[in-house]
């Protein structure tokens, strides 16, 4: 057999078989695709500070480039597969059955799914394989179909039927997956209106003419930083929250059971831990939901409990200090609505927690699904598992919005605005400096909360040349953000954001 024909058989029969898994898996649980599972798989095995590096430089397509990254592999590697089955059969079928045990073992690890689940990959490895077979053999027909110059034909016809047969699959599984998405629920739920409505923003509170962020970030806008590579469809229907564990009553609570409760709002600042010194992984948001102490007094937490720790629906796992969830000053919140609307599909559609002050891995949970009341002994979560800290205060930070770095600008009076936050401890001063000049008092903004950031600007005079500036916040326990840089890893960031400008 000619090297493009045997590699082309290869390739095809890749389609194929995700094609079927993914055909399947519409039919059960769009994660149990092979193709997700084993990105999903790759997900959790990846070494923290690989996944940091993912999240600082490619941002939110850093799962894109995950899931792009791993065709070209499978599509290089089916090729050279099928190139070294020339002359046999079985090296291709060998190594189209070794993806197919791996899509096997991926799926078989999740632990969103049930053993069902694992008919997707099986169908994916025998779609895989039944096609090689057949490619190969339409590629290397007995002498006569050679003489009569049917080969190509028939080989090229058989390929034809494969892309069809794998584009329909590949589309029907699609559609299948989509049948279950939680648009319509979502848009079913109409507005929520909360009993206790948070504060007007006051005016001031941000500095928006002057290079800042709005103060309320829309909700396209609002950072998104998690482990899920598809986003989950979850209707309100289907969903419930099962709270247990060291508890008296251990209590199940559907939608509606929430959502008739009088809601309350909050605005309030969340932070992910793999923001860096002057990240953008920072974003404000009226929530709207209940307080999460009322659903733990209904269970009635037994003494010893030490962390709540809360599953998502695709099985992504976090703890909370017990302590925090039960503190009424806090506010911590099961929210159901973003910035007057239900929350986006992609920001946790139905319910999530909402924990003000902790960083998102320990106070985010997405899609949440249950809440075990446990020790820290008990249960290990996720980001714990993988050496990040217990606790997870969120840091007070600072940084600079305007200029941007490496921006060229007047020389003279030059105006530098930013944003600080000290979540839960608030904001007391921001303090600029250039070149390693003294420092300057910057103007703040309005106080919203001390849950919430606060805007700065400042007036500077600089020579023409390139320049350097930097900034701190301090909170009101007097606490000074330290010049100390320090990695994301294991609790938070720290360091003064500095940028350089070319002042003319």
């Amino acid at each position: 057999m000619r090297a493009w024909k045997a590699a082309l058989c290869g390739v095809l029969a890749l389609f194929a078989a995700l094609a079927a898994g993914h055909l399947v898996a519409g039919l059960i649980a769009v994660n149990a695709s092979p193709y997700l599972a084993v990105g999903n798989g790759a997900i959790d095995l990846t070494p923290s500070p690989v996944k940091d590096f993912a999240v600082r430089t490619f941002g939110t397509h850093d799962k894109l480039v995950l899931l792009c990254g791993m065709a070209v592999v499978l599509v290089v590697v089916s090729a050279l597969a099928g190139a070294a089955s020339r002359r046999s059969v079985w090296p291709g079928a060998v190594v189209i059955t070794l993806f197919g045990v791996v899509g096997v073992v991926a799926v078989a690890a999740r632990p969103d799914l049930d053993t069902v689940a694992l008919l997707a990959p099986v169908a994916s490895l025998l779609a895989g394989v039944g096609v090689f077979v057949a490619l190969h053999r339409a590629a290397r027909p007995g002498m006569a179909a050679a003489a009569t110059g049917t080969t190509r034909r028939t080989f090229l016809s058989t390929g034809a039927g494969v892309v069809v047969g794998s584009a329909l699959a590949g589309v029907g599984g699609q559609l299948l997956a989509g049948s279950k998405d939680a648009a319509s629920s979502r848009t079913a739920v109409g507005r929520l209106v909360p009993a206790r409505t948070a504060p007007a923003i006051p005016a001031g509170a941000d500095f928006a003419a002057l290079g800042t962020p709005p103060f309320v970030t829309p909700n396209r806008e609002f950072y998104r930083v998690d482990t899920a590579l598809t986003v989950p469809q979850v209707r309100t229907e289907d969903w419930s929250l099962r709270l247990h564990g060291m508890v008296e009553r251990e209590r199940v609570y559907s939608y509606s059971d929430i959502r008739d409760r009088p809601l309350v709002e909050r605005t309030i600042t969340m932070t992910c831990v793999s923001n860096e010194v002057g990240g953008p992984y920072v974003s404000t948001a009226n929530f709207v939901g209940v307080d999460l102490a009322d659903l733990l007094d209904e269970a009635g937490v037994r003494p010893g409990a030490e962390q709540l720790f809360s599953t998502s629906v695709d099985g992504w796992t976090s703890g909370t200090p017990v302590a925090a969830a039960l503190d009424r000053d806090r506010g911590a919140m099961l929210a159901l609505g973003m910035n007057g609307e239900p929350l986006p599909l992609e920001h946790g559609f139905p319910a999530r927690l909402v924990i003000p002050g902790l960083y998102g891995y320990v106070s985010a949970t997405k899609w949440v699904t249950e809440l075990e009341v446990t020790t820290w002994q008990a249960r290990r979560a996720y980001w714990l598992q993988r050496g990040w800290g217990e606790q997870a205060p969120i840091k007070t930070q600072s940084r600079i919005d305007s200029p941007k770095g490496f921006a060229t600008v007047g020389a003279g009076t030059v105006r530098v605005a930013g944003v600080a936050w000290a979540q839960h401890t608030g904001v007391a001063a921001v303090e600029v400096r250039v070149d390693n000049g003294p420092w300057q008092q910057a103007t703040l903004s309005t106080e919203v909360n001390v849950d919430t950031w606060r805007m700065w600007h400042a007036e500077l005079t600089v020579p023409p040349g390139s320049h350097q500036v930097s900034c701190r916040a301090r909170d009101r326990s007097g606490y000074t953000q330290t010049q100390e840089r320090a990695g994301t890893v294991p609790d938070g960031a720290t360091g003064w954001h500095t940028i350089s400008f070319t002042a003319k």
